[in-house]
């Protein structure tokens, strides 16, 4: 049992070594009020004046104190070469390293300077330890940590917030569930306002790890004595109250020992508490804290096994993932270069180990940028989308020249479905742009391993960026000008014959329409002819030519026929209205304005019935604008009227030819684009990565300048390297207790 106690002293200097707080370890914690007699305590504990003393706040950052017993003919703690062979007590600092403390005065000089190097020379704080170790033949093994005594005032350089940042450091030491919490409070106060036990309640609530001292017994008023509050009467404490008799600053002026100390102590607690003298003062509460503690150590030490084995594998875990000491830097540099360029393939191929699972990316964005992004921006483009009845006409007009013309050229038709396969452009080019944002995306995406890799190389890292972006950047002007050539083409030859063009829903949908477009022609023939026959006896000539014209027109195909008649009876009923109204029948908008509707903008006086503005079969046709005029110009608005039977038909058959023909063609534009971008982009990238890597970075002269690692991973692994090394030397330690030594 008495063993576990210079374990824990072992186990404590391993970790003091590294400066981690990642391991609990069983102490005692001294907390109370200021000047309530903390570090006479401890004096009298360790037999020996050793700390700083005087009024007001002297212990200013903690004090981690070891006590070691060490007998006379015991080697194992002395050293030859320290000179430590036949010293019966001595001392030793942390941060001093091998340096032997002899005389106790000294240490109370080295535990002042270091105080005032950290905390200042006029009343200030830090929470920084000192760690200080004690071997003697005359005490008994401890671990105490003496901690600033409460105070509630700010004097000299303390801040206003002098009490809460004494609180914080008390509660840092006291909240370690391994710790036993020495709650210290004069007699000569209310034991119930004792600010200590009230600490020590508010982080061990049920009092399992906390003994309660009362010093300065001998300073009570006349009358008074301790024996209710030692008896725990007044507020009980479950491991015990225990009360001393401290030195007064009298007594320390002049210098009195420990052992005169201890020996007056004894004889006033048999004087004045006879019942109880047994079961208190200094040389009791030492052995109560030794017992308390190697109880404490017993419980706390199978976690505190398998606590340290734990963090062994996590902290050598870590160490890996900052990898060796680069040797072979050409082939490190190869490596690295092949993990990336298959982390990168993997991620745009969905087969990296590390799939991202809060959002999507890599391959499965690009699917959603294709089918979804791309797919709904095609599938939400009206065919018919900045196209009025009026634009129809004009360019119907606009393609007859001159003169009216017997049938109405296709031009008009092609005209206007090439305006609106144009807008299949711009989607199509914002798509190539999202694919080429989420490649340079995936970056980032590609893996622990690598990102592990690139944070140890930041200049390799730089270079491989750069190298990535440089490839898809050339990529980016091949496959616009693809997707840009796609669009061309079909613009280039509208192909009537398109075996979707004419589908049997058209057909059907045109054939009554068909009828009556051809009786129309024929009663318009025939009326032309008589006419022209009465006035110049050359009539029958010109109708057996147009009997001849609708012959052959009954043998051509329907989606022919269909073009031809509609268009043709367009011409017809232009002449009857412009006959009947007077209205001229030449281009009935300036050429600013078709311009315009070129550009699928509406002109000022042109407003659809989703705009609010007349009905799509009333039109306001402006007229002419002269080409030159020196006088102000005054715009003359026809009057308002309302399409023909004819021309509504017209307008409805080309409406519908163009819908039919913009559908095929947004639909093979929403095929072809996401292959071009994969053939041009995605593919070529992926085919080409770890070749372009290789070519712009495998340098020998460069070696050292991407293999360069940061100052950051650098430290980090050297501090994991001490951390395993010390977790695997109190892995030793603690495996050296045998089962024996715990009961």
């Amino acid at each position: 049992m008495e063993a576990l106690i210079p374990v824990i002293n072992k186990l404590q200097d391993v970790f003091n070594t590294i400066g981690t707080d990642a391991i609990q370890l069983p102490q005692i914690v001294v907390v109370g009020a200021q000047s309530s007699g903390k570090s006479s305590v401890l004096e009298a504990i360790v037999g020996k004046d050793f700390l700083p003393r005087g009024s007001g706040i002297v212990t200013r950052r903690p004090l981690v104190l070891q006590l070691v017993h060490v007998a006379k003919d015991d080697n194992s703690y002395r050293c030859a070469d320290e000179g430590t062979l036949n010293l019966d007590e001595w001392g030793k600092f942390l941060h001093t390293k091998n340096k032997i403390f002899t005389d106790f005065d000294e240490i109370r000089t080295e535990i002042e300077n270091e105080t005032v190097r950290l905390s200042g020379a006029n009343k200030g704080i830090c929470p920084e330890a000192i760690n200080l170790k004690i071997f003697s033949n005359k005490v008994v093994n401890l671990t105490l940590v003496d901690l600033p005594g409460l105070t509630k005032v700010p004097v000299g350089d303390q801040p206003e917030n002098i009490e809460n940042q004494i609180k914080e450091l008390i509660f840092k030491y006291t909240v370690n569930p391994n710790s036993i919490i020495l709650a210290v409070t004069p007699a000569n106060t209310d034991f119930a306002t004792s600010e200590a036990i009230k600490l020590a309640r508010d982080v061990d609530p049920e009092g399992r790890r906390t003994l309660a001292v009362i010093t300065k017994l001998d300073l009570m008023d006349a009358g008074t004595d301790a024996v209710d509050v030692l008896c725990g009467r007044v507020i009980p404490v479950k491991l015990g109250i225990i009360g001393v008799v401290n030195r007064s600053q009298q007594d320390i002026n002049e210098r009195k020992s420990i052992s005169d100390a201890l020996k007056d102590e004894a004889s006033y607690l048999q004087r004045k508490y006879p019942a109880l003298a047994n079961r208190n003062g200094t040389p009791y509460l030492a052995k109560t804290l030794n017992r308390l503690l190697m109880h404490h150590i017993r419980d706390c030490l199978p976690e505190l096994k398998t606590r340290v084995n734990v963090m062994i594998s996590q902290f050598q875990q870590l160490l890996n993932s900052y990898g060796e000491a680069v040797e072979d830097k050409g082939q490190t540099l190869l490596q690295i270069i092949t993990k990336f360029a298959s982390a990168y393939c993997s991620t745009i191929e969905g087969t990296a180990r590390n799939i991202e699972t809060t959002e999507l990316c890599g391959g499965a964005r690009i699917c959603y940028i294709f089918h979804e992004t791309f797919g709904r921006t095609l599938d939400g483009i009206d065919p018919l989308a900045g196209l009025t009845t009026l634009d129809i006409l004009t360019a119907i007009r606009n393609a007859t020249g001159p003169r009216p013309a017997l049938f109405v050229p296709e031009v008009s038709f092609e005209l206007l479905v090439k305006r609106q396969i144009r807008r299949l452009e711009e989607p199509s080019l914002r798509c190539v742009e999202l694919v080429h944002e989420e490649m340079q995306r995936i970056i980032q995406h590609c893996g622990i391993e690598v990102q592990q890799e690139m944070l140890r190389f930041p200049k390799l890292h730089e270079s491989i960026v750069e190298v990535v972006t440089q490839l898809l950047r050339r990529r980016l002007p091949p496959t616009n000008c693809m997707v840009e050539n796609m669009v061309a083409i079909e613009l280039a030859y509208i192909n009537t014959k398109h075996p979707d063009f004419h589908d049997a829903v058209l057909v059907r949908g045109l054939s009554k329409g068909l009828l009556e477009e051809k009786r129309t022609i024929k009663s318009s023939l025939s009326g032309a002819g008589e006419s022209a026959s009465a006035a110049n006896g050359v009539g029958e000539g010109a109708v057996n030519g147009e009997t001849k014209i609708i012959n052959k027109l009954r043998d051509r195909s329907p989606g022919r026929l269909v073009r031809s008649t509609s268009l043709r009876a367009f011409n017809a009923s232009q002449e009857n209205a412009a006959a009947s109204s007077g209205i001229q029948t030449a281009m009935p908008i300036s050429a600013g304005g078709f311009l315009a509707n070129l550009m699928g903008t509406a002109s000022s006086g042109q407003n659809t019935p989703a705009q609010g503005g007349t009905p799509a079969h009333t039109l306001a046709l402006n007229s002419p604008a002269k080409p030159v005029n020196l006088l102000p110009e005054v715009p003359i608005t026809a009057p308002a009227r309302k399409l023909s039977p004819r021309e509504q038909h017209d307008c409805e058959v080309i409406e519908k030819l163009i819908k039919s023909y913009f559908l095929i063609i947004r639909k093979s534009i929403q095929d072809s684009v996401p292959k071009a971008i994969m053939h041009f982009l995605v593919n070529y990238v992926k085919d080409n990565l770890q070749s372009e890597l290789v070519t712009h970075l495998y340098r020998h002269d460069e070696f050292n300048t991407l293999l360069s690692e940061s100052d950051h991973i650098g430290a980090r692994r050297k501090e994991a390297i001490e951390m395993v090394k010390a977790l695997q030397r109190a892995s030793l330690i603690i495996g050296e207790i045998r089962e024996t030594h715990m009961w």
